[in-house]
């Protein structure tokens, strides 16, 4: 039987979108119809297509918008859940928890903290989100993802109990997140992990990890707009959440934050009460000017390590595993000193154990460069305002650093995605100073289809509505690129203008100018919208990537409006590719540069 044409499909190619295969919606994971042999690998699988039946997180959010009129119910309902899995919240007393918050850098101070502490022998969990190629990196011990089969124990064993306690007053499943955050708690303590960091989801004071009663401390990290729909429309309304994280007693620290968020968590802290401690710069804990090596680039990342620093060194001493005496009375002390502005964290010097700590630390996604032969990727999962500035920064110096091709001819590729109820517009603006050649828009879905791909589903988006949003941004930047150099760029072209989207290359970035003839690139065939990653990585690599050689049978299905670039890139000498704007985005490049992250 033909196959009817879609209305979207017509309302796509009518605005210039050509699918190089034919696209469909992704459909609902579960059991097959012929199951196969109940495996340890089809154990897991399914366990991972169940989780999927749960709502996964953008199904979360709008289910939390709608309820925010009464947020405590959140919490409610998540220790209702906890219980019907067979724990209770003082359980998690005994996991010994560093809980961190924050908008931008919690992930980053969190993989500080525990790759120190675990230098110190212990045995160490982590609860981190969202995860960037396969789900079980969520719920780490000693820094790496659980395996497959502790994964479907625990999971089965969490999920089957609430099953088994459904009734008609709780007949609800909990939502994705909610579901791993249970399971996550299940494994440190069966585990018997020595300490668990537990990093907050969204916002801090409603936030389903917040049912945590008594962690040894607390942190929080820099402050910035996000989720605006959820958390509040200021930088305040935010710190109020985030600071909903603190505890009575329990030591809580943040880095330097602009005025007004600060003196919200200083209030928040009065209430808890807790004391509230800033974090001195990074160089306050180097001596004799010799920096600390971190194993994360980026200026911006040094903030994220004095927060580790304290909240590491901290937990040691109230565990006793280090003698802080001349702190302890200060810290354990529900009085805070009567000043405005939180007091300073003393500075210390950092042990061998420490310093290693920093410089060992790795975490996938952020300021991270991966060499491949002419191609060069620099992913970060940035989707902030204020980290796009700070990747902005870092890509900037980063790039300026490689060595510069003999024949000028570099080539800028920005791939580009964002998720939620972001400011598109202003985070592209944001990007304009990197100079970038094209600029390419796609989904987060690895493939067009990932039916088999289970890790990266998600069921509550369709392929329209993201193509949709990628058209959008591609709209956004074409009219960015108008903006400054004019609908005739060859006007533009003054010493003043540092060149734009490949019309005009200009020293000193990128070498002698390059002059491409109008007649051979189409307006606006430097930004480019694909149905999924796996195309757009076909398109920008155009084979010259040797860890990334698109299959023979698939062939290259050339963008239609992007022949000549596609010239461009087979003929460059270097290939700089930023992957920037969503973490599920950089999940998906990650897992195709580098397979073995899906074993």
């Amino acid at each position: 039987m033909k196959r009817q044409k879609t209305s979207w499909e017509g309302g796509f190619k009518k605005r210039g979108y050509h699918p190089p295969v034919s696209p469909s919606l992704l459909v609902a994971g579960g059991r097959s119809e012929n199951p196969e042999p109940w495996t340890a690998a089809s154990r897991f699988q399914d366990a991972i297509r169940t989780l999927n039946t749960l709502q996964t997180n953008a199904s979360y959010l709008e289910q939390v918008k709608r309820e925010r009129g009464d947020p405590q119910a959140q919490l409610e309902a998540m220790t209702r859940f906890l219980e019907r899995s067979g724990l209770k919240a003082e359980d998690l007393d005994q996991l010994n928890i560093i809980h961190v918050t924050g908008t931008k850098g919690k992930g980053s101070a969190c993989a500080f903290t525990e790759r120190i502490l675990r230098n110190y022998g212990l045995k160490t969990g982590f609860y981190s989100s969202p995860h960037l190629v396969q789900v079980r990196e969520r719920i780490r011990i000693n820094g790496q993802p659980i395996s497959k089969e502790l994964f479907s124990k625990h999971f089965w064993q969490v999920y089957n109990r609430l099953e088994e306690t459904k009734d008609s007053d709780h007949s609800a499943m909990p939502a994705y997140f909610r579901f791993l955050t249970i399971m996550a708690f299940h494994v440190f303590l069966q585990e018997k992990v020595d300490l668990a960091i537990v990093e907050v989801g969204i916002g801090g004071a409603y936030d389903c990890t917040n049912i945590i009663r008594k962690p040894v401390v607390c942190g929080v990290s820099s402050l910035g707009i996000d989720h605006t729909s959820i958390l509040g429309d200021t930088v305040e309304k935010i710190a109020w959440q985030k600071g909903g994280i603190f505890k009575p007693g329990v030591p809580a620290f943040t880095v330097p934050q602009p005025e007004r968020p600060l003196d919200v968590l200083r209030e928040r802290a009065e209430k808890s009460p807790c004391p509230l401690y800033l974090c001195p710069e990074l160089d306050a804990f180097e001596e004799d000017g010799k920096p600390l090596q971190l194993g994360l680039a980026g200026d911006h990342q040094r903030s994220n390590a004095t927060l580790a620093l304290q909240l590491a060194r901290t937990w040691l001493g109230r565990q006793g595993y280090l003698d802080i005496s001349e702190l302890k009375d200060l810290w354990l002390s529900s009085e805070l000193p009567a000043k405005r502005t939180p007091p300073l964290a003393p500075a210390f010097k950092p042990g061998k154990a420490m310093m290693q700590g920093l410089q060992a630390t790795v975490w996938l996604g952020r300021t991270q460069v991966l060499h491949h032969g002419p191609v060069t990727w620099y992913i970060d999962g940035a989707h902030t305002t204020s980290s796009v500035q700070a990747c902005v920064r870092w890509f900037r110096k980063a790039a300026l650093n490689e060595e510069k091709p003999a024949d000028g001819s570099e080539v800028r590729v920005l791939l580009f995605n964002v998720t939620g109820d972001r400011d598109t517009a202003a985070l592209l603006k944001l990007l304009l100073p990197c100079q970038f050649d094209y600029a390419i828009f796609c989904p987060n879905f690895t493939e067009v289809s990932t039916v088999g791909n289970a890790d990266q589903q998600n069921f509550n988006v369709t392929l329209e509505n993201v193509l949709t949003r990628c058209l959008q941004n591609q709209s956004h930047w074409n009219r960015l690129m108008e903006a400054k150099v004019g609908q005739d760029p060859w006007l533009s072209a003054s010493p003043e203008v540092e060149g734009v989207g490949g019309w005009l290359k200009q020293a000193p970035l990128h070498g002698p100018p390059l002059f491409v003839p109008p007649s051979a690139r189409p307006l606006n065939s430097n930004s480019l919208v694909f149905p999924c990653v796996l195309q757009a990585l076909q398109w920008i690599t155009q084979g010259r990537d040797p860890h990334f050689q698109p299959p023979a049978s698939r062939g290259l299905h050339p963008h239609p409006a992007a022949s000549s670039g596609a010239v461009l890139l087979q003929e460059a000498s270097a290939i700089r590719v930023l992957v920037t704007g969503s973490l599920h985005l950089v999940g998906g490049v990650l897992k195709l540069l580098d397979p073995s992250l899906s074993e």
